[in-house]
């Protein structure tokens, strides 16, 4: 074949290529931006923003489908051991707080060496550069040129934008995820699905006795994740790998169970991250609970304030209290944290990393990092040894081991909030 048609033949292939495939000439890597992640906090003391879990996916997961290729981070430096960053001659920054859409993917595949995609307000999307970037600060000045994004993105900037947001990231999710498959029958005569064409099934799923309504939106369920009987569904939902709700389990829209989380009693608009439980009756809605957290029997939220004013919620980059704007604002529950039986949260509630809650009354609209105890008999330091004995019991149960990377990160968190409690931050 003469060269001038082979040439012409592959830029034709070229052109059918899987849009993905055009990416891999970039090393991809995430960032949490400096601004937003103080605001993401308990989530982000032990976990990267990218890795938040919003729809059914985290927003890691997304990008990775999304570009075919899995990304290291630009993270905190007592983070990088667990999430590591590695660094080529071809580097693309993504902003680890923005969901991927079509259009953003098409044009940050588009991006020239040592340029920029921002938002209209100035936020950082995206940087393609050749150096190695250490800090999310020095990304800046590593473009030459910047280019505006005008159409409309899902970024998590607060944390009640996590919940605000669920529905449609799962809607979105479901499309990519689903597209060109066949859902795994249902095949329980006691099980009443409405509007089946959107709910989705994995292998291994498990369904019994239960009400499906994805009539106002699509309901995901996970690989080999179980629905006992008893249960009401309403889309959108997503139920991931390896999940359970519980026997008589009121699902209302709007809510993400992430991975090997049981759940029972009545859940809105919320998402557990993964490895948590709420196994009883109790009322949890507008959250987002991290993971290897429990809330006991009876545990119950307020979303909503008897006046109907908007609610307030702790915020860690001010270290007071912020107006959400919002009226439905419930509890935000940072990694191994637990509350005993019967604990009511107030009305937009932020509770640390490695909280033990428990007794009567509500609790306080804020509870640092570490703290053990309740409202009222006060709090006192939850001592580290005592807490990671706890963690490492806790994933004990799912057959995983505490190891010295996670450790390492835990005790950072108690040595950060101590020193925010001193500097009387909080």
């Amino acid at each position: 074949m003469p060269t001038d048609c082979v040439a012409t033949f592959f830029r034709i292939m070229i052109g059918y290529l899987p849009s993905q495939l055009l990416t891999r000439m970039s090393n991809l890597i995430v960032f949490d931006d400096p601004v937003i992640r103080p605001s993401l906090l308990p989530f982000t003391f032990t976990r990267p923003v990218a890795d938040i879990r919003i729809g059914i996916q985290t927003i890691t997961e997304k990008w990775t489908d999304y570009l075919a290729t899995t990304p290291s981070y630009l993270t905190e430096p007592y983070l990088q051991q667990k999430f590591a960053l590695h660094t080529t001659d071809d580097n693309l920054y993504i902003n680890g707080a923005v969901c991927p859409t079509d259009s953003l993917v098409e044009t940050i595949r588009q991006l020239a060496s040592e340029s920029a995609l921002v938002l209209p307000d100035g936020l950082l999307l995206a940087v393609r550069t050749t150096q190695s970037i250490s800090t999310a600060t020095a990304l800046n000045g590593a473009v030459h040129s910047l280019i505006t994004f005008e159409e409309p993105l899902t970024v998590i900037r607060n944390l009640w934008d996590i919940f605000l947001e669920n529905g449609a990231q799962i809607r979105a999710d479901f499309a990519r995820l689903t597209a060109g498959r066949t859902s795994e029958p249902i095949t329980d005569p006691h099980t009443r699905c409405y509007g089946i064409e959107n709910i989705f099934v994995e292998p291994g799923a498990t369904i019994r006795a239960a009400v499906l309504n994805a009539e106002g939106g699509p309901i995901y369920i996970g690989r080999n994740a179980t629905i006992q009987e008893g249960t009401v569904m309403l889309g959108p939902f997503a139920l991931c790998e390896s999940s359970t709700v519980n026997w008589g389990g009121k699902m209302r829209n709007n809510t993400t169970i992430g991975p090997y989380c049981k759940v029972g009693g009545e859940v809105g608009n919320s998402i557990f991250f993964g490895y948590s439980n709420k196994a009883h009756d109790g009322f949890l809605g507008n959250s987002v609970i991290g993971e290897w957290c429990n809330l006991g029997a009876n545990t119950n939220n307020s979303n909503l304030k008897n006046d109907y004013s908007n609610v307030k919620l702790f915020n860690y980059a001010v270290g007071d209290l912020d107006d959400t704007g919002r009226q439905f604002c419930g509890l935000m529950m940072g990694d191994h944290t637990r509350a005993g039986i019967s604990t009511m949260f107030n009305t937009g509630t932020v509770v640390g990393v490695s909280a033990n809650v428990f007794g009567a009354g509500f609790q306080p609209k804020h509870i640092p990092s570490f703290s053990w105890g309740g409202a009222d008999t006060g709090f006192t330091a939850y001592r580290p040894e005592k807490a990671l004995q706890v963690a490492r019991e806790a994933l004990k149960r799912r057959n995983k081991d505490l190891d010295a990377t996670e450790e390492a990160i835990l005790r950072e968190v108690y040595r950060l909030s101590r020193q925010l409690v001193a500097n009387n931050a909080l």
